[in-house]
């Protein structure tokens, strides 16, 4: 394996300690009522959006609130005794992909039959810390580095 290749993967795997995740795969919505969920609480602080996803009337809202306390606790692994009160976290990235359609079929008039596909999908999500954004902005800011 070349030098490039191997500094890039340690690259990912340094990134990958520092990034607290959650995925929740094969959840059988289609994808574009999942993403009116999710662009809720895009960017939004955890607890603020722990409340609206709690009181949110769509289905999907049920299945990102679960995804949204297995990230935090995700976090909370890496960072044994730290608040989760204190560490201004919030939703970095929320993302939904397209997951795989079972397609079935549905009788019609007249002998025929009507393609109906039954989406699922795919969602990420990705929380971050404030204070460190913060302090990565203001040390870009001085000229200094971290």
């Amino acid at each position: 394996m070349g030098a490039r290749k191997r500094n890039t993967a340690e690259k990912k795997k340094e990134a990958a300690k520092t990034r607290y995740q959650a995925v929740l795969r094969n959840v059988p919505t289609s994808p574009r009522k999942m993403r009116l969920v999710t662009d809720l609480i895009s960017g939004m602080d955890v607890n603020k959006a722990l409340h609206v996803l709690k009181y949110s009337p769509q289905e999907a809202s049920r299945r990102v609130e679960k995804l949204l306390l297995s990230a935090i606790a995700n976090w909370q692994a890496k960072n044994e005794g730290v608040r989760v009160e204190e560490s201004n976290l919030y939703v970095k990235e929320i993302h939904v992909d397209g997951g795989r359609s079972l397609k079935r079929l549905q009788t019609a008039p007249q002998g025929r039959a009507y393609r109906i596909r039954k989406r699922s999908n795919h969602v990420t999500l990705v929380l971050d810390s404030v204070s460190k954004e913060v302090e990565n902005s203001s040390n870009k800011i001085n000229g200094t580095k971290s």
